[in-house]
């Protein structure tokens, strides 16, 4: 029990960095908190006094703000973040080694009595307001970004993110610089250019950037190639197109 008690202080140690001293760990740690004392819900709710458990777990969630239910399966060295609003189900399973942080709801998504909750495998790091709805697996050392929702199962490793959730490639693509050359020549900030941003929606816009530097380029080789040819200044003559926002919304070529 005592080398259960010194995991779960470490784990605070390794993971906050705003944790000082074991005296502040063990006193102003709601997360540590809740996670003592569902040890003794489940525990009285394995030995069939489930009305203890139940009523235990209603004075740790009224004391922490974190709800876990006696019956759920949590592994060692848990460690709840903040912790505000965290609930989860019955039926979930917690790994070694998981992270979560305030907001986070392991929720059912089925009235049913047998498995309707979660099960994340160690290492599983959860961002804040996140939910995993459903009897579905989260893999060893997934991270789930913040607000995410999630309600399919999710490959060991893989960052999920957005609403529904959905896994990203964090690959740098080996047209970054250019892309980056372009966005800043249109005077656009992309989305891209966060490495380690690779939203589907950035994506799309690197390929749009891509796009507009092969254009650039092949305006530019044509351009050369008109003036070697004594055709630049019929060109420069051509009249140019405005494009003139409306009041309405829309957009008119004159």
């Amino acid at each position: 029990m005592f080398q259960r008690i010194n995991e779960d202080i470490q784990s605070v140690f390794e993971r906050d960095p705003a944790a000082r001293n074991t005296l502040e760990v063990l006193t102003a740690y709601p997360g540590l908190h809740a996670v003592w004392g569902h040890r003794l819900s489940s525990f009285l709710w394995r030995h069939h006094l489930k009305w203890l458990a139940r009523i235990n777990s209603h004075l740790s969630r009224w004391l922490t703000g974190i709800e876990i239910h006696p019956g759920a399966t949590i592994g060692c060295r848990f460690f709840i973040d903040h912790g505000m609003g965290v609930v989860i189900g019955e039926t979930a399973v917690i790994g070694n080694d998981c992270t979560l942080y305030h907001g986070v709801t392991l929720g059912g998504t089925s009235w049913d009595k047998g498995k309707r909750h979660p099960t994340l495998e160690d290492n599983v790091v959860i961002g804040a307001g996140a939910k995993i709805l459903g009897p579905i697996t989260i893999g060893a050392s997934a991270k789930i970004g913040s607000n995410s929702v999630v309600v399919k199962d999710v490959p060991s490793g893989a960052t999920v993110v957005g609403i529904p959730g959905h896994i990203v490639n964090t690959s740098q693509s080996k047209n970054e610089g250019k892309r980056k050359e372009q966005a800043k020549k249109i005077g656009f900030t992309a989305y891209g250019e966060t490495q380690d941003s690779a939203d589907p929606v950035a994506q799309a816009v690197n390929l749009i950037l891509e796009h507009l530097h092969a254009v650039d380029s092949r305006i530019n080789l044509i351009d050369g190639q008109l003036k070697q040819a004594g055709l630049a200044e019929e060109i420069e003559e051509l009249p140019e197109l405005n494009v003139v926002e409306l009041s309405s919304g829309s957009e008119e070529i004159k």
